[in-house]
């Protein structure tokens, strides 16, 4: 069961209509906890089991750090969480030659990445002596809730355990805010995701473009290939993002958000507390803040920024790419705040729209240019294209389809000038005829919507984000 599918939404109706009748927190956590192991179940029954064991395991952790937070306990629950997660997610993947053929059945359950790393959230937050007491169930349906336990948001116990003990109905708002986003999340991801890596027609688009290693690729071809699959991991995750929080939202639970404008960032690090914000945070809280603040030297925080960046990609995949890709990204960052020292000493300044212009550019252009490493095949191929980026030469070379240029153009721009009108209309909200107007087109709207929706969802879809 996919959450783009027919069968999801029935699910989702199946549970909230179960569930409406019920006052009770106790009852209402059981049918919760039972509609996720059903849901997750439809995966494979295996990777139910690995959950079960994972949620088990931390609850007696969490129970041992209530009594007595000490770091050798601490310890002994992320080494835990480590070895399962190595276990299924990068044993397989870092063993080759022959003693890969002893591994021939390990398979990674989908979502344990983002379930380990909640399970972690909660040990450290014990360790940090916060007054968290979940009950055995209330435990188990945190790590396992259903709109969240493929890809996240990666949620926190003290944010998810009020709303899990909360007795009232949800409210119609909730409703309604809940189906708007589901809607435009299986717009974002069944149309907008999947016109980008497809095309209009087979081999037009940017799966296509990056296999198209026989006759290379020109230095404009790169440049959209770059910003084409940065954007259709856009679409589709924060897609997918936008139909988990509405999903929970129909149930009177809210989630955090994990996407806000991500391309409209004027610094990298603007960039990234804006894109997979529930992941970067959790990075950012455990990783980055415990390290950063063990030394004083100024080097030492620019080295666990990279550091940190760095276990972020790793994270994807333990590959050199994915290596070299969170490395950039912690260079970025890094270039990023000796920049702004400098421009201090400096007292250096610009026209307010000329530098605001400038930032903004910079940072799309080398955000972009960073995917390269994150969807290559392999090093050489990445190589090849950042060649043809610092090669002028190569700008005179398009050997890419027509439609790949003008479906991605068109794409990329639209999304710019939604945002555009979306804002303007936001600052216009207090005016009468706008309000009125926007109530009119609304409904025009998400119909357009849910019939591109049907329309795009004969194709084959698959959701980059499961093989993490």
């Amino acid at each position: 069961m996919t959450i783009q599918s027919l069968s999801y939404l029935l699910f989702v109706v199946l549970v909230w209509v179960a569930i409406w009748p019920l006052r009770s927190a106790r009852s209402r956590q059981a049918l919760f906890l039972v509609a996720s192991y059903l849901f997750y179940a439809t995966l494979g029954l295996g990777f139910l089991a690995v959950l079960i064991a994972s949620s088990l395991m931390n609850y007696l952790l969490g129970v041992m750090l209530r009594r007595r937070p000490t770091a050798g306990r601490l310890w002994i629950g992320i080494s835990l969480n480590m070895l399962l997660l190595m276990l299924f997610k990068y044993l397989p993947q870092m063993t080759v030659g022959p003693a890969s053929n002893l591994l021939p059945k390990i398979i990674m359950p989908v979502g344990v990445s983002f379930w380990t790393f909640q399970a972690l959230s909660y040990l450290f937050d014990l360790y940090r002596e916060e007054e968290l007491d979940p009950s055995l169930v209330e435990f188990c349906l945190y790590m396992a809730f259903w709109p969240t336990v493929l890809s996240g948001p990666v949620c926190r116990l003290p944010d998810m355990l009020p709303q899990f003990r909360e007795t009232a109905r949800p409210a119609w708002d909730d409703v309604a805010e809940g189906t708007r986003r589901i809607i435009i999340g299986l717009f974002m991801k069944v149309v907008l995701a999947q016109l980008l890596v497809t095309g209009f027609n087979a081999g037009e688009g940017v799966a296509a473009g990056f296999d198209q290693i026989a006759r290379g690729w020109g230095g404009i071809d790169v440049w959209l290939l770059a910003i084409g699959f940065g954007f259709q991991l856009f679409f589709d995750f924060a897609g997918y993002s936008h139909i988990v929080i509405g999903t929970a939202r129909l149930f009177g639970i809210r989630l955090e958000e994990n996407f806000n404008r991500p391309y409209f960032s004027l610094t990298p690090s603007v960039f990234w507390t804006r894109w997979h914000m529930s992941l970067s945070f959790w990075i950012r809280d455990y990783v980055f803040l415990p390290l950063a603040t063990a030394r004083r030297e100024k080097w030492w925080r620019s080295f666990v920024l990279v550091f940190a960046m760095a276990l972020f990609g790793l994270w994807h995949e333990a590959t050199l790419l994915f290596l070299i890709w969170g490395i950039y990204q912690g260079l970025l960052l890094v270039a990023h705040r000796k920049g702004q020292q400098l421009k201090r000493t400096l007292n250096f300044k610009m026209p307010r729209y000329m530098g605001t212009s400038l930032s903004w550019a910079l940072t799309f252009a080398l955000i972009s240019l960073g995917w390269i490493f994150f969807r290559a095949h392999d090093l050489d191929q990445a190589l090849l294209m950042m060649k043809a980026v610092v090669s002028p030469a190569s700008y005179f070379q398009l050997a890419l389809r027509p439609n790949f240029y003008i479906v991605t153009s068109l794409v990329v721009c639209g999304y710019f000038a939604y945002v555009g009108l979306e804002s303007l209309l936001s600052r216009l909200g207090e005016n009468l005829w706008a309000r009125r107007a926007f109530r009119l087109l609304s409904p025009l709207y998400y119909a357009m919507a849910i019939f591109f929706i049907i329309v795009w969802s004969k194709q084959e879809t698959v959701f980059v984000y499961f093989q993490f």
